[in-house]
């Protein structure tokens, strides 16, 4: 499955309702952590992460995408 940033963003608030946050409400900001923090972290891999295959033909160091 491909890296999204919805997706995380959904899963980061479940992971916060299960910590006991309140995330809904006049004066609730979850949704905004959550895509910050999503968007933060999606950008940060597809940037930077690089696969390190160590043998076969494919070996090397590859961007992940």
């Amino acid at each position: 499955m491909a890296l999204s940033k919805p997706s995380l963003k959904k899963r980061i608030i479940t992971e916060l309702k299960g910590q006991g946050f309140v995330t809904e409400g006049e004066h609730a900001r979850s949704e905004e952590l959550a895509t910050a923090l999503a968007n933060a972290i999606v950008d940060e891999i597809t940037q930077n992460a690089e696969a390190i295959v160590s043998g076969g033909s494919s070996a090397g160091q590859w961007p992940v995408n």
